[in-house]
């Protein structure tokens, strides 16, 4: 059992706690850090976890052997080195950092202190992905030559913090909170991004934001790709890879259509599963020694250069 510590416990933070504590036999929150103690006390009071304001005192303790961070974006970067200088593995939710110069900091100080990095991409373990990953893996669509993702949802509008407000918090309106997911998809089928052209539209401010981002790449690899994000409307998450001999398209979180060729169209559906619990038991599996990691740091680094294209491109039209 891996103990670890939550950094941040507010909406996504106490997410987290629910989807593991007292579920997972792989990890759990025995620490907890808060720069609001009195609003969560009672929240880690009821999950068993030791309450303070501080990182420092949790990397300081040696009954730690992990973190987990929920924090603002711009914290992850120095928070990820302060644990990795302290033997601590860190999980860290998504972005991993806000441009490719502070992800490779992570990412290298990682490397230097043996510890183990992992990234908060929880849709990489719906049942729809694990699957298009095998079809894709096999072969059987051929040459890669395009993709396409979208992921849109309320959340914005509905768990309002005022640092999610901030442009230089969160940059090109649903990139950070949804597009991300779908950047790491595109990145970890397509591999690095050498062309981004993006735009974003805007009807409405926050806190309940009516705009659209879209993006179209060019991938080294000679594939092109695209992506679209809105922060108002319902539930919608697509990835759809295109190969020589058919295409393969994740929708939702547990359906596959492929379509080979000359076949009938094939659709499956699969169980749900906790992605939170998911990604975190893999985590911990990683860094008990049980398995490697799936997400690379060259991954995580590629990641978010093409974020940091894509909020380029953003702010150039502007």
């Amino acid at each position: 059992m891996i103990n670890a510590a939550i950094v941040g416990i507010g909406w996504w933070g106490q997410k987290i706690v629910g989807a593991l504590q007292g579920k997972s036999a792989r990890m759990r929150f025995i620490r907890g850090v808060s720069k609001e103690p009195q609003a969560v006390e009672d929240f880690t009071a009821r999950y068993g976890i030791e309450l303070c304001s501080e990182l420092d005192d949790v990397l300081s303790d040696p009954a730690l052997q992990a973190v987990v961070l929920a924090t603002p974006h711009s914290l992850h970067t120095e928070q990820i080195i302060a644990c990795a200088k302290a033997g601590k593995a860190v999980f860290c939710e998504k972005p991993l950092a806000l441009n490719a110069a502070d992800a490779r900091r992570s990412v290298e100080a990682c490397k230097a202190a043996g510890v183990l990095l992992g990234i908060g991409t929880n849709k990489r373990f719906w049942p729809c992905m694990r699957e298009l990953r095998k079809v894709v893996d096999s072969g059987v669509l051929g040459r890669m030559l395009h993709i396409e993702g979208h992921y849109s949802n309320e959340n914005t509008g509905k768990h309002f913090s005022s640092w999610r407000i901030d442009p230089a918090e969160a940059p090109a309106a649903g990139l950070t909170g949804s597009g991300i997911h779908v950047l790491d998809a595109l990145v970890s089928y397509a591999g690095p991004a050498r062309k981004i052209h993006a735009q974003v539209l805007s009807l409405s401010p926050q806190p309940r934001p009516l705009d659209t981002i879209t993006v179209m790449f060019e991938f080294e690899q000679g594939i092109s790709g695209t992506l679209a994000a809105i922060r108002s409307t319902a539930f919608y998450w697509r990835i759809h890879v295109f190969g020589e001999r058919g295409s393969a398209e994740a929708i939702g979180e547990n359906e596959l259509i492929v379509r080979l060729n000359g076949k009938a169209l094939q659709r499956f559906t699969y169980e749900p599963v906790d992605s939170l619990a998911a990604e975190l038991d893999a985590f911990a599996d990683a860094v008990a020694g049980r398995c490697t990691y799936p997400i690379s740091g060259d991954e995580m680094i590629a990641t978010i250069a093409a974020f940091e294209a894509v909020v380029a491109s953003v702010n150039a039209q502007h």
